[in-house]
C-alpha cells in the first residue's frame, strides 16, 4: 500500500470509530485507560529497549541535546505516563455535561451540552510520552485520534501503539479509535493534513518550523502555538528572595521547554539591587545573560542584547534581560515581543498585580509564581494535549474540556414559530 492509501484508510476508519466513542460509557473509557496503565507497567523494559534504539539513532544523526532529552523514556517517564492515564481516568467525563440551561418565554427548554470534537490528528516531535497523553485525553473526551510522531521516535511510538491497540481490544472499544501512523515517510504528514472529510481538528506539537508547515499545508482547522517567549517581570518593591527563586526555576529547572522564561524584565527601581543578586545565581548554573544597555551597566558580565534577542525562544541556558522604567513599559514589551504563551509578575502590590493580569494577553498569566506552571498536569487538567496560544477554540493548556465542543439541545411541547 502507498503512504497515501494507508493514511486515508486510517482517517476513514477513525471517523467510523469516533461515532462509537461519542456514545461510549464513561466506565468503559476509564477501564481502557487503567488497562493501558497496567500494560505500560508490565512492558516497561520492552518500551525502554525500543526507546534506546531511537536514542542511539538520534545521537548518531546529531539531534540536539534538548531533543534527545525529550525523546528519552526514563523510569520517571514511565511512571509519568502511568500516572497520567490513571489521573485522566479519575477525572470527570465532560461528554454530556450541560454547561447552561434556560427557559424561553415560549416555554422551550434550551441547554448547551458538551460533545466530542470527532477525529483529532496530532503531529508531534520527539516526545513519545505524547503518544500516551494524547490518546488518553482524546479517548476520555469521546474522540478518535490519529497520532503522527516524529521519525526519531518511531520505535518507541510503535511499541506504545501496540499497547494502546491491545488495551482497546481487551476493553471492547474500537481499535481504530486511537491509531499511530506506522510509516516514517514525511509524506504521511502532508497526506494527513488533506483528510478534511474525515478529520475535524489538527494539533501540532513541536518546533516553530513544524507548526508553520502544518498551518501552511492543512485543509483542516489547526490549534497551534508557534513558540513560547515567556517573561517574568520583577516589579518595584518585589520580594527579591521570592523573585530570585521564581526566576531561577523559570529559567533553569528545564530550559528546553516552551514554558521556560526567555526574557527577564526588571523595574528600574529594583534593578540595581536585584540584578546582581539574581545574576549570581543564574550564572552559577551556566546561564548566559544578554542585556539592554542599562542591564550591562549593572552587570558587566552580560553581553549586549540585539533586537533579535527580544522575540527569541532560546530553549537553552540563554536569557535576555531588560530594565524597564515602569510596569507599562514591561507590558508594552510583552505585547510587542511575547507569544501569548506565559507571562508572570513578581510584586507585593495587589492592585498592580490585578492590572497585570487584566492587561497582559497571554494564555496563562501568573502572579508570584514560575512560568513553569503553565502545564496541564500542574493546572489540574491531568495530562495535557498541548498549549494553545490561539483563542479559537481554546486558549492555554488543553485538557478534556478543551477537546469537546457544545451543541444546543431544545425540548418543547409543540411550539411552532410564528
Amino acid at each position: 500500500m502507498t503512504v497515501e492509501s494507508i493514511v486515508s484508510d486510517m482517517a476513514k476508519a477513525a471517523k467510523v470509530a469516533s461515532r462509537e466513542m461519542a456514545k461510549c460509557p464513561t466506565l468503559q473509557k476509564n477501564a481502557m485507560l487503567l488497562k493501558l496503565a497496567d500494560l505500560i507497567q508490565e512492558n516497561a523494559i520492552n518500551i525502554q529497549q525500543e526507546n534506546a534504539r531511537d536514542v542511539i539513532e538520534a545521537e548518531k544523526s546529531g539531534l540536539s541535546a534538548a531533543m534527545i532529552d525529550r525523546l528519552t523514556i526514563t523510569d520517571a517517564t514511565i511512571q509519568s505516563m502511568m500516572g497520567g492515564l490513571r489521573e485522566v481516568a479519575a477525572l470527570e467525563d465532560p461528554v454530556g455535561a450541560s454547561i447552561r440551561s434556560f427557559r424561553r418565554p415560549n416555554g422551550l427548554e434550551v441547554s448547551r451540552v458538551r460533545i466530542p470534537l470527532g477525529v483529532i490528528g496530532i503531529i508531534y516531535e520527539s516526545r513519545p510520552n505524547v503518544t500516551i497523553d494524547a490518546a488518553a485525553l482524546c479517548l476520555k473526551s469521546g474522540n478518535a485520534v490519529i497520532l503522527r510522531g516524529g521519525s526519531e521516535a518511531h520505535n518507541s511510538n510503535q511499541v506504545l501503539a501496540a499497547l494502546i491497540a491491545r488495551a482497546l481490544l481487551e476493553t471492547g472499544l474500537p481499535g481504530e479509535s486511537a491509531q499511530v501512523i506506522p510509516v516514517r515517510d514525511r509524506s504521511a504528514v502532508t497526506t494527513l493534513l488533506q483528510q478534511e472529510e474525515w478529520i475535524d481538528l489538527i494539533i501540532p506539537r513541536g518546533g516553530e518550523s513544524l507548526i508553520r508547515f502544518v498551518v501552511e499545508n492543512s485543509r483542516i482547522p489547526v490549534l497551534k502555538h508557534y513558540k513560547g517567549v515567556c517573561h517574568v517581570y520583577v516589579d518595584k518593591g518585589a520580594d527579591f528572595d521570592m523573585a530570585e527563586k521564581i526566576c531561577f526555576n523559570a529559567k533553569v529547572q528545564r530550559p528546553g521547554v516552551c514554558n521556560a522564561m526567555e526574557t527577564l524584565l526588571v523595574h528600574e527601581n529594583a534593578a540595581p539591587d536585584f540584578l546582581p543578586q539574581v545574576a549570581k545565581k543564574l550564572t552559577s548554573a551556566g546561564v548566559e545573560l544578554r542585556g539592554c544597555q542599562k542591564t550591562c551597566r549593572i552587570l558587566p558580565q552580560a553581553k549586549m542584547a540585539t533586537e533579535a534577542d527580544w522575540p527569541a525562544e532560546y530553549l537553552n541556558l540563554t536569557l535576555a534581560v531588560k530594565v524597564v522604567s515602569c510596569m507599562d513599559e514591561a507590558m508594552k514589551h510583552i505585547a510587542v515581543y511575547g507569544s501569548s504563551h506565559t507571562d508572570a509578575i513578581v510584586t507585593q502590590d495587589y492592585e498592580r498585580a490585578r492590572r497585570f493580569v487584566r492587561e497582559v494577553d497571554s494564555s496563562v498569566v501568573l502572579v508570584n509564581a514560575s512560568t513553569r506552571f503553565n502545564d496541564g498536569n500542574q493546572m489540574g487538567l491531568g495530562a495535557e494535549i498541548g498549549i494553545s496560544t490561539t483563542k479559537l477554540h481554546a486558549f492555554g493548556p488543553m485538557g478534556l474540556e478543551e477537546l469537546t465542543t457544545t451543541k444546543f439541545v431544545v425540548f418543547g411541547d409543540g411550539q411552532v414559530r410564528s
